[in-house]
């Protein structure tokens, strides 16, 4: 991800996450140091979907994993997911953590599938419904 891909991404994240959607700036993180992020870019040149981390002290924490409806259940988060493993096998030999909600089963069977287990509760995490977070956590190899 490039700060070009910025606007794109920012259209994502407020189609998948309404309720409290990052803005165009606090998304900029990902294109800084200690930041990272992967697009995946269709043949038009629309965002169809998107990873970020934060990374330091040899751990990444994934901040979000969003993919278009128009484009989900066709491979795309799991593509941009392994590109950001990929990176972590040099930036994060101690872990990637991310945050899901128990309740969303097809992010968390896409986590597994990555080599994601769970690590950890975090009480009432999430609003808009209110929810806990399951930690989960990969060793990228």
């Amino acid at each position: 991800m490039t700060s070009a891909h910025l606007g794109g991404v920012t259209v994502l994240e407020q189609l998948c996450f309404p309720h409290e959607p990052w803005s165009e700036r606090s998304l900029g993180v990902l294109c800084r140091e200690s930041g990272v992020g992967f697009v995946a870019v269709e043949r038009d040149g629309a965002i169809s979907a998107y990873v970020g981390m934060q990374y330091a002290a040899f751990e990444g924490s994934i901040t979000n994993v969003a993919t278009h409806p128009d484009y989900r259940r066709r491979g795309r988060a799991d593509a941009v997911l392994q590109e950001l493993l990929c990176f972590a096998r040099a930036h994060c030999p101690d872990g990637v953590f991310l945050e899901v909600r128990p309740s969303n089963v097809s992010a968390r069977a896409l986590y597994e599938k990555n080599g994601f287990v769970e690590v950890g509760r975090r009480k009432n995490f999430y609003r808009a419904p209110a929810e806990d977070a399951l930690i989960m956590r990969a060793i990228p190899v």
